[in-house]
């Protein structure tokens, strides 16, 4: 669903209320490598007074192993059952703010359990943004061959169809921090309000 709204801060009072409402439902961003899950989910979590989990970090706790290496040793699929493992666990997490990997909302299973237990957040970027971010760390396994540019334009090609069951969109700018955050409370806000209407 994606939802006009303000840029605006949040007043601390409707901060307050969009708290309550939440309860401890926890709060999972998913987007492409890239867009900002990790460091925007890390402010997320200290403004809503929430613990941070990423699911790659659990993912490399559980394997003993980097991402990367968990490629090169195991390979792709073997990485996305564990991801499906990983995430079944945390998701089971309340009162959290979950920044998951590029990949783990393809996930029939996993966007089910996503659906279930937690509110999900589309965090999008456009393509120049992303390829600018991504080229910084080229140690990604999945931009590990000669075209990053194009593999990186059809795994967007295959996913943001996907991404957009998420209940809710923001975009990703190259601007502050804090503004994004801004746009995640203001549309989380705008979510429960609309559904109190529907009621």
């Amino acid at each position: 669903m994606k939802l006009a709204y303000a840029e605006k801060k949040l007043s601390d009072a409707n901060l307050e209320k969009l708290k309550l409402r939440l309860g401890n439902k926890s709060i999972v961003l998913i987007g492409m490598m890239g867009a900002g899950k990790t460091s925007l989910g890390r402010r997320l979590a200290v403004v809503l007074g929430r613990k941070f989990i990423d699911s790659d970090i659990e993912i490399e706790k559980a394997s003993a192993l980097s991402i990367a290496d968990f490629f090169k040793i195991h390979g792709e699929a073997e990485f996305r059952k564990g991801e499906t493992r990983v995430i079944s666990r945390i998701i089971k997490e309340k009162n959290s703010v979950i920044g998951t990997g590029g990949g783990a909302f393809m996930n029939e299973k996993t966007r089910a359990k996503i659906k279930e237990k937690a509110l999900s957040i589309w965090i999008n970027a456009d393509f120049e943004i992303l390829f600018e971010r991504i080229s910084r760390r080229p140690s990604r396994p999945l931009m590990q061959n000669k075209n990053p540019r194009e593999t990186l334009k059809k795994l967007i090609e295959d996913r943001y169809p996907t991404y957009e069951k998420a209940d809710l969109s923001v975009m990703s700018k190259d601007v502050p921090h804090d503004e994004v955050i801004n746009q995640i409370l203001n549309a989380i806000f705008d979510y429960y309000e609309k559904a109190e209407v529907k009621k």
